[in-house]
């Protein structure tokens, strides 16, 4: 199974699937289609109702992980590692100081990277691609010195952690701490190249090493303090500023915990539960396979934070179904991209930037989750209105209801699982400690597992369980460990603060410009670095700066984090969209073009927070709902201009009333009653004037043919040849309406 927060894979297995289902140049609305499999629906099941075959996901199996690394040795090695590092946090969390020892913060740091680390080099080969790395069974031996290497040095400074903090070690170690801290650098470079990719081991290092030339350097505004190479060595291994800097620091004491709730929730079967409730619940919409599409990875994403490893392990079950159910291949790894994406964003669990944003921000982590949730709604609410306005315009229908599972049967087979994330979610409010919740919900889950007839928990799945901890805690454990030499770099030069006063000085006070200066570099850097490792560089470097210009903290923080996020969707990188055209076998580029139409409120809505905090939390709680409110229309309207389609009216609008419905979606996005309600006039007129016009023709925009024609409806010229001529056949058997569907 793919662990969340993969960063360098960029296409996903091959699914086999059918045809594209494109339309003819006039089609009725399409077949009713099993989200399960993609399937046409040719029978309705002899009873019906709650009695009906409940769709199920794959089984436990499509977890386990069949890596010729892993031989039975290798893998209870690696549980027998995670194990060791969840007790070794839960200790530290709880203050169990077992033994009645009291372990020093960067003894445990050291520690963390002891038992993690070294998963990575079992797991992960030397080279990720060719024949040799697919088919050597168990660890070659350059790897064991390797995760050897890492136990040893490890050990070596957690047990002289005390001296290393008295001491002031960082400046003026002994002889063999300096060796080895050159030792711990180079091991903790590789294991991000492992984790991470060449990309950002490259900048890694390059920051790395900066401070030996950063006195030297030409330009003023990159120069600093600069170190020779033992004190830096010793800097970035036994500093607090470096690898065990403040991105580690939050990963013990609080990741740790929420990413062991992800993985646990799946593996004990929510992603079952929500996958059939995404489909009880949005299934008989027109468009429904795509909707469902959305909300189970919307789901998934909240349990994982990645976008990647969403998409290869949903997209080969609700691609298959979207296309088969009539979306073009293009737009169905589109819809899988763009919602898996949002995962980095999706309150409960967000991706690792949002807990780094805990120590960045100085606030407590249910405020971050407070002031994700609004923007969150929104993005996905501009997903749903573009896919059932796509499929309005295709005649695209769901699935008979009596075909689906019910909700409440999904509700009461599942409620433990939703009963886990409210109780998570209390007690992330009423508890003093945030840091706790996570392990009192996680054994609330296994309890869970070990006593629900309906889900099977036995020696295998605890096994697949274990890996997949480890792996996800090991890989993210590596990125925080390296991503912190870009932090120490910075830091111990003393650049980034006199980065941030030049910026500023630079755009001379303007919010606007450094806003959008702001975003091309999240963007740019988010092509070449995972969430948190551009996150980490531009909470030092950007941030400071455009907080000095009055913009809120928790707001310039989360625009950073959305910005790093639209590379997963945006050519010319887009991982998500490669990885999910990979499976729907479409144009990679093609498919992010679509993704980045579908995913256009990730492109505005940062931008409005920014401007206006009321929409991430920050103000008063009635300018708070206002904001609300106003942006649910604004969405609206630009989901519309997006699309083509408004919603509700049920018009398929033409050129001039979208770019009137952006324009007054966009500023309804601004701050300031004025500007608020000139906007909202204007998505007002336009939908009045779309309303009132005479009904025309639906017509493909892809390929211009008509789809449907409501009664009276007029033919626009354009399609009326193919109309009258090569779709003759097909056009006596246009459909007319008298009744809308049902709509998002």
């Amino acid at each position: 199974m793919s662990t969340p927060y993969q960063t360098d894979d960029a296409a996903g297995p091959a699914c086999a699937s059918g045809s594209a289902g494109t339309a003819g140049p006039i089609t009725t609305p399409g077949p009713a289609i099993d989200p399960r499999t993609g399937t046409e629906i040719t029978a309705t099941h002899p009873h019906g109702g709650d009695d009906a075959a409940q769709p199920t996901m794959p089984s436990d199996v499509s977890l386990h992980d069949a890596s010729p690394r892993l031989t039975p040795f290798w893998r209870s090695l690696v549980i027998v590692l995670t194990v060791v590092g969840v007790l070794l946090t839960m200790n530290q969390v709880f203050f169990w100081n077992v033994g009645g020892v009291t372990i020093p913060t960067n003894s445990f740091l050291y520690l963390l990277i002891a038992v993690f680390v070294p998963i990575v080099f079992i797991v992960t080969p030397i080279r990720k691609h060719g024949a040799a790395a697919r088919q050597r069974r168990g660890v070659p031996w350059y790897d064991v010195l390797l995760l050897l290497a890492v136990v040893g040095t490890s050990a070596y400074f957690a047990v002289h952690g005390i001296e290393i903090q008295e001491y002031g070690w960082q400046y003026m170690a002994p002889t063999l701490a300096t060796v080895l801290s050159f030792v711990f650098w180079a091991l903790i470079l590789e294991t991000l190249r492992r984790a991470a990719g060449l990309v950002v081991l490259v900048i890694a290092f390059l920051f790395s090493v900066y401070p030996l030339f950063a006195g030297i350097i030409p330009l003023s505004f990159l120069q600093g303090i600069s170190y020779d190479l033992p004190t830096l060595a010793q800097v970035h291994t036994m500093g607090v500023d470096s690898v065990l800097g403040l991105p580690l620091q939050t990963a013990g004491t609080i990741l740790v915990g929420f990413l062991l709730f992800g993985v646990v929730l799946q593996h004990t079967g929510g992603a079952d539960f929500f996958h059939e409730l995404s489909m009880a619940v949005f299934g008989r919409y027109r468009g429904g396979s795509a909707k469902v599409a959305v909300a189970s990875s919307a789901a998934m994403g909240m349990m994982s934070g990645s976008a990647v490893s969403n998409v290869l392990t949903t997209g080969p079950m609700t691609i298959p179904a979207m296309k088969r159910s009539g979306f073009s291949a293009r737009v169905a790894g589109a819809v899988e991209a763009t919602a898996s994406s949002g995962g980095s964003i999706t309150p409960p669990i967000m991706g690792t930037a949002a807990f780094l944003m805990v120590s960045f921000v100085g606030v407590p982590y249910t405020s971050i989750l407070v002031a994700a949730t609004i923007p969150a709604i929104l993005y996905y609410l501009g997903i749903f209105l573009q896919i059932d306005g796509y499929a309005a315009q295709r005649g695209l229908r769901g699935t008979p209801k009596n075909l689906l599972p019910r909700a409440r049967h999904a509700l009461a087979m599942g409620w433990p699982y939703l009963g886990a994330l409210a109780v998570l979610t209390a007690l992330l409010f009423t508890t003093d400690s945030e840091a706790r919740v996570p392990y009192w919900v996680v054994a609330i889950l296994l309890l869970i597992a070990l006593v629900k007839p309906s889900v099977t928990f036995g020696p295998r799945q605890w096994v697949d369980m274990g890996v997949d901890v480890g792996k996800t805690l090991a890989q993210i454990v590596g990125i925080i460990a390296g991503v912190g030499l870009i932090l120490g770099g910075l830091t111990a030069t003393g650049v980034a603060l006199s980065l941030s006063r030049d910026l500023v000085a630079l755009v001379g006070d303007n919010v606007v410009l450094i806003l959008i200066a702001g975003a091309v570099v999240c963007f740019i850097l988010g092509m070449g670095l995972t969430i948190s490792a551009a996150y980490v560089f531009l909470a030092i470097v950007m941030v400071p700066a455009v907080t000095a210009l009055g913009v809120d903290p928790i707001a310039a923080h989360l625009f950073v984090i959305y910005w790093a996020s639209v590379s997963y969707i945006t050519p010319p990188v887009g991982l998500a969209a490669f990885a999910a055209a990979g499976i729907s076998k479409a144009s990679p580029m093609a498919t992010c073009f679509s993704a980045m139409k579908l995913g256009a409120v990730k492109y505005v809505v940062p931008f409005g927070f920014a401007l206006n905090p009321a929409l991430v939390a920050q103000g008063e709680p009635l300018h708070i709902v206002l904001a609300f409110l106003s942006s649910l229309v604004a969405v609206y309207a630009i989901a519309a201009a997006m699309g083509g389609w408004l919603t509700f009216v049920e018009r398929q609008l033409p050129l001039y009333l979208r770019v009137v419905l952006a324009v007054g979606g966009f500023m309804m996005f601004l701050p300031g009653a004025p500007v608020t309600l000139i906007g909202l006039a204007l998505v007002v007129a336009a939908a009045v004037v779309a309303r009132l016009s005479r009904p025309r023709a639906v017509v493909d925009p892809e390929t211009g043919q008509i789809t449907r024609v409501p009664e009276g409806a007029k033919v626009p010229d354009a399609a009326r040849g193919a109309h009258d001529t090569g779709g003759a056949t097909a056009g006596a058997h246009a459909p007319h309406e008298n009744t809308k569907e049902n709509a998002s």
